[in-house]
């Protein structure tokens, strides 16, 4: 929970609580079936809005069933306005709605099934099959076989009204040289994807007020994903016809919601340490393993930042649409691999220590640092000091983690996906039992701190996952690791930043900030880190031995 004047209770294994992003959305009405003579159309409940949250591995199903239910209301409405006139009192029912309710429930019925595959089947669905007939004065809402037909494309805009767009990471600056043979499949392709957005933005105007949480994810948000895999995928194989196909591009397929143009960082972002009260300190229990071990890598330089996450964006360069900083491992970019970095020299002091290490870099604002990076502005500054400890769990010991196991704290996203998987942790020395997950303002004498703790609970099998989390997850608040996890030591790092200035904020204009996607807007809530652990046999157990015998190593 948020503790007054930006404080946080302190849980090392536990996430920063975060708020939501509300859709402040007003009624809107449709549009009517086009070329209906009748003054009816036929109306259906709305599906994606009554879904639970959809497993990755079902998402793409579960699209393609949501297009099939829109389909099949269309169909039946064409069958409608053609056959005005036609057959006794009971035609229509019989003759269209009949038939559309045994297509619905049909269709329905495999989406639950495809959801229950790798989650709990959702129920209560059957009651969503059929439809009924209303007065075109009254439609309701468009999408997944909610109303007649799909509302318009091509001259709706978003409601400014909500302050809600849809943003999508660009995929034309991420694409190598084409070749001339697929410059016309590729351009077209292009140009789809954004035509593609445009419409998802004209279904999110128009949506406005309709269904519950998850019906912008289910309804708009997911079926654009799947669009905009399939067209990056067709990109993709026309350049590998004629040249070396691009890979990991499948990451920019995914879109988020943002505020148009992105809440400007403020003063509200910001607080003076001295005014966050002092956060809890949970004692391990006898069964915890509280030894630590130190790895000594230095501390990152200009010459060892990019723009890439190898782990969220492998291959794809410039898919972080940020700066980041790196200790450790001295190949660690976009286009590494697990021999790779096997391979690479590493900046830490224990040679046998080659994982990467990486975070967004800081950056100093105001008149004076007008240095840009992208869509981020100011001067970049390097910690003065960058600890990385590796620590035990307070309710067990600690089992060995596998070689090139990815770990990742934060959400660089966190300000348009709603903050769920956000974990910012600053503080200020001298002040570290003050937590909070805004930018603090540290008094003179007092360095700012940036403190990342990562997940720590292993599911056994996997060194990394579809949304890079689900193979390693963080402990609850009491330490102890769910059903099914283990617990491996859990690394946090600590930066210390020396010269960063400690200037009041007034208005947007602020002192310092993290780098970030556009959408993002330097929201400390961002703030996040990753690493990739490739240790010698010998070192990590080691690290493993350290800390179960509650040592400091």
């Amino acid at each position: 929970m948020r503790i007054p004047s930006g404080g946080r209770r302190f849980r090392p294994w536990l996430g920063a609580l975060c708020g939501s992003i509300a859709l402040a959305l007003s009624a809107t009405p449709a549009f009517a079936h086009a070329g209906t003579v009748a003054a009816q159309t036929i109306v259906c409940p709305g599906v994606a809005d009554k879904l639970p949250d959809i497993p990755a591995a079902a998402q793409a199903e579960v699209d393609r069933n949501l297009a099939l239910l829109d389909k099949q209301l269309q169909e039946a409405n064409d069958r409608l306005a053609r056959s005005v006139g036609q057959g006794g009192p009971n035609f229509v029912q019989n003759a269209i709605l009949g038939p559309l309710a045994s297509k619905r429930g049909a269709t329905i019925d495999r989406i639950a099934i495809a959801i229950g595959r790798t989650a709990e089947r959702p129920t209560g669905l059957d009651n969503l099959a059929t439809c009924t007939l209303s007065d075109t004065t009254a439609p309701a809402p468009p999408g997944d076989g909610a109303t007649s037909t799909p509302a318009p494309t091509t001259t709706t805009a978003p409601d400014p009204g909500t302050g809600q767009s849809i943003v999508c990471p660009s995929v034309a600056d991420k694409l190598p040289p084409i070749p001339a043979a697929a410059q016309g499949e590729v351009d077209r392709n292009l140009a789809l994807l954004e035509k593609q957005i445009q419409e998802a933005n004209n279904r999110l105007a128009t949506s406005i007020g309709q269904g519950g949480p998850n019906f912008v994810r289910n309804a708009i948000l997911g079926p654009l994903a799947s669009k905009r895999g399939a067209t990056i995928d067709r990109i993709a194989i026309a350049i590998g016809r004629t040249a070396q196909r691009p890979t990991g591009l499948d990451n920019l397929a995914t879109c988020t919601l943002s505020n148009e143009g992105g809440a400007e960082l403020s003063a509200a972002d910001f607080v003076d340490i001295q005014q966050v009260p002092a956060s809890e300190q949970p004692e391990p229990s006898e069964t915890g393993s509280t030894g630590t071990f130190l790895s000594r890598c230095g501390t990152s330089s200009e010459d060892r930042s990019n723009n890439d996450n190898l782990i969220t964006a492998p291959g794809v360069s410039n898919g972080a649409q940020a700066l980041y900083e790196y200790v450790g491992n001295m190949s660690a970019d976009a286009l590494s691999t697990n021999e790779s970095l096997a391979d690479a020299d590493t900046t830490c002091r224990n040679q046998a220590d080659q994982s990467a290490y990486f975070w967004p870099t800081l950056r100093v604002l105001g008149a004076d640092a007008a240095e840009t990076d992208g869509d981020n502005a100011g001067t970049a500054v390097q910690p003065s000091s960058v600890r990385l400890e590796y620590r035990g769990n307070p309710t067990s010991e600690v089992t060995t983690p596998p070689q090139f196991l990815r770990m990742l704290a934060g959400d660089a996203r966190a300000a348009t996906n709603g903050g769920a998987e956000a974990r910012p942790t600053w503080t200020c020395t001298g002040f570290t039992d003050r937590l909070t997950d805004k930018y603090p303002i540290c008094p003179s004498g007092s360095d700012l701190v940036r403190v990342f703790d990562m997940p720590s609970c292993w599911d056994g099998e996997n060194i990394d996952s579809a949304d890079h989390r689900t193979n390693l997850a963080f402990p609850d608040e009491d330490g102890a690791c769910p059903s099914g996890t283990e617990a491996v030591p859990q690394l946090r790092l600590t930066l210390t930043y020396d010269d960063v200035p400690n200037t009041e904020p007034e208005g947007t204009n602020v002192p310092f900030a993290v780098d970030s996607l556009a959408s993002e807007a330097n929201s400390p809530n961002t703030d996040h880190a990753g690493a990739i652990v490739v240790m010698s046999e010998q070192l990590v157990n080691k690290v493993v031995q350290c800390i179960n015998s509650d040592k400091e190593c």
